[in-house]
C-alpha cells in the first residue's frame, strides 16, 4: 500500500525507508549463499523484479512545496492564514484551538495552523543531510537553508496541542537554538506535573513524552549516532545543563559510560565488558578498552 499523498511526512519516509530497504535487501542477497538466497526469496514471495520496483516507487514520489518548504499536504497553501497575533493576545495558552474556533462557529481546518508537529517530524527522524539528499533524489532542489525555513515556517503556526509536539520541537533547535531547545525540553519534562494539557494528566500520563524526554539527553545533547561499527558523539548541551552523564548499551556492552561538560566529553568502559568499543568524535575514532577512558575536548 502507498502512503496518503496528501502527507509530506509519510512521503518522504517512505523514500527513505524504500531506499534503504531495497539496498539492504540487495546486501542480504549478495551476501548469502546461492541456496539460502532462494529460499529467502521464496518464503517472502519475492519475484525478480520487486526489489527495481521497490527503488523505483521510493525515486518517483511526489513531495509539494509551497513558500520554499514542504507542505504538510498537497493543497496545504490554499487554506488561509489564522490571525495569530490576536488568537495568541487573546488566549495565551491556545493549545486546543481547535476548541477555541469550534466554540466561535470556526473550524482549524480552514487555516495553516498545526496542532503538532507534522513536517518538522522529518527533521526528528533523519539527519537535515539525509532529507537533502532524499528530496534531491526525488528531483528537488534542497538548499542547506532548508531545514531553518521549514522550522521557523512551522513553528509558527504550531500550537503544540500534543505533548508530543514539544519533543520534537526541542530536538530540531538543539544545533542551532540551544535556548529555544531547552524550553521546549523543559515543556515536555512537565507536560504530565504541570498539566500542561489543562486536565488531561488525570485521564493516564504521557508515557511517550516522558520517553521521548530521556532519548533527547541520551540522543539528541549527545549527539549520539552509529554509522558503521563506530558510537559516534557529537555533544551540544543546552546553556541550563552544565553536565550529563549517560550509560549506554552498544551491542554486547552495557557499561559505556559518557560524561559531558562544557569542555569535554570522556567515555569510560567498565572493567567487566569484553572487547573494546570504537567511539568516533569530529572525524577521528578511539578504541577505548575495558577499564579504559578516552576524554576528547569541546
Amino acid at each position: 500500500m502507498l502512503p496518503d499523498p496528501r502527507n509530506t511526512v509519510m512521503i518522504v519516509g517512505f523514500a527513505a525507508q524504500g531506499t534503504r530497504a531495497g539496498d539492504l535487501l540487495a546486501r542480504v542477497l549478495d551476501a548469502l549463499p546461492g541456496y539460502r538466497r532462494e529460499e529467502l526469496t521464496e518464503r517472502l514471495e519475492m519475484n525478480s523484479t520487486e526489489l527495481d520496483r521497490w527503488r523505483s516507487v521510493a525515486r518517483r514520489l511526489h513531495v509539494p512545496f509551497h513558500d520554499g518548504v514542504p507542505s504538510q499536504f498537497a493543497g496545504y497553501e490554499r487554506l488561509a492564514e489564522l490571525d495569530w497575533q490576536h488568537y495568541r493576545r487573546r488566549y495565551p495558552n491556545n493549545r486546543r484551538l481547535d476548541r477555541i474556533l469550534e466554540a466561535e462557529g470556526d473550524s482549524v481546518n480552514h487555516y495553516k495552523a498545526s496542532k503538532q508537529a507534522d513536517v518538522l517530524l522529518l527533521y526528528y527522524l533523519f539527519p537535515p543531510q539525509e532529507i537533502r539528499d532524499l528530496l534531491r533524489r526525488l528531483g528537488y532542489p534542497a538548499s542547506h537553508e532548508l531545514a531553518q525555513r521549514s522550522i521557523a515556517y512551522y513553528r509558527a503556526r504550531t500550537v503544540h496541542g500534543s505533548t508530543l509536539s514539544s519533543v520534537v520541537h526541542a530536538w530540531v533547535p538543539a544545533r542551532t537554538d540551544r535556548r529555544r531547545s531547552w524550553l521546549f525540553f523543559r515543556d515536555a519534562l512537565g507536560g504530565d506535573v504541570l498539566d500542561v494539557q489543562g486536565g488531561t494528566t488525570a485521564e493516564g500520563i504521557h508515557l511517550g513524552a516522558m520517553a521521548g524526554t530521556v532519548d533527547a539527553l541520551q540522543r539528541c545533547y549527545t549527539g549520539l549516532d552509529t554509522r558503521g561499527d563506530v558510537l559516534w558523539l557529537d555533544p551540544r548541551l543546552p546553556a541550563r545543563l552544565a553536565r550529563l552523564e549517560v550509560e549506554l548499551r552498544y551491542r554486547e556492552h552495557w557499561g559505556v559510560v559518557v560524561t559531558i561538560t562544557r569542555r569535554e566529553v570522556t567515555v569510560s568502559l567498565r572493567p567487566e565488558q569484553h572487547g573494546s568499543v570504537p567511539i568516533g568524535f569530529r572525524g577521528s575514532v578511539v578504541e577505548i578498552p575495558p577499564g579504559g577512558s578516552h576524554t576528547f575536548t569541546l
